[in-house]
């Protein structure tokens, strides 16, 4: 039973990723390749990146179909049908926020399952959430969203913080990966809707032309 809700959380954060990747592919009016492309790196981008830190060869999304299957599926369904998703931007967030919180805890969790310190497996945890966000910024030519948003990095560390603390005192990896999700998704999502952000320089350059994109509430993601 709970090999069956490990992979559903693996599959489900891919899932979302991968939605809010392509959403970001039809919304840059990429052709079918191009938004299967950047879905499929943004839901597997930061599990690859985990597992070559935990030295994990070749990474799980290699070898389990599932995850490149499941990635590739969400993005072809947005590429068809996404005339009918209104308010684009809103679900890019929703979906993104729901990869962050089961990678970041996730990531987090099993890393600490693996042997490694406190603050090594939270870290692992944030860049399996952020990782393939970042990849797919860099290739719709992006700032990545990481950099800019509305606690996206402090809600990856916060959920991957709360599940290794679970994990410490016996909880295991999907109780602490449920918790820190949890955690995660609410502060991400409430940032968004209030605005929160951390401190910014008080007296800035105006942004370069072409680089306004990187303030639109687009996310950036990953999965595993």
């Amino acid at each position: 039973m709970g090999d069956v809700i490990y992979e559903a959380l693996q599959l489900a954060g891919i899932l979302a990723f991968a939605l809010s990747g392509a959403l970001v592919g039809v919304r840059r009016n990429l052709d079918i390749l191009g938004v299967v492309v950047v879905g499929a790196a943004t839901g597997t981008g930061g599990g690859i990146l985990r597992d070559m830190l935990l030295g994990v060869h070749p990474p799980v999304s290699f070898l389990h179909w599932p995850n490149l299957a499941v990635a590739v599926a969400g993005s072809l369904v947005v590429f068809f049908v996404h005339p009918g998703l209104t308010r684009i931007r809103y679900f890019e967030v929703v979906f993104d926020a729901f990869g962050l919180g089961l990678f970041s805890a996730n990531g987090a969790a099993l890393a600490y399952a693996s042997g490694q310190t406190f603050v090594t497996a939270v870290l692992v945890g944030t860049i399996t959430a952020i990782g393939g966000g970042v990849i797919r910024d860099v290739l719709v030519n992006t700032v990545p969203g990481v950099l800019t948003r509305e606690l996206y990095a402090v809600s990856a560390l916060a959920g991957g913080a709360i599940a290794v603390s679970i994990g410490a005192f016996g909880g295991g990896v999907i109780l602490g990966s449920l918790a820190g999700g949890t955690v995660a998704i609410a502060l991400r999502l409430t940032s968004v809707a209030r605005g929160w952000h951390l401190p910014r320089p008080k007296f800035s350059p105006e942004p370069a032309r072409g680089a306004t994109d990187s303030t639109e509430p687009s996310p950036g993601g990953s999965g595993a």
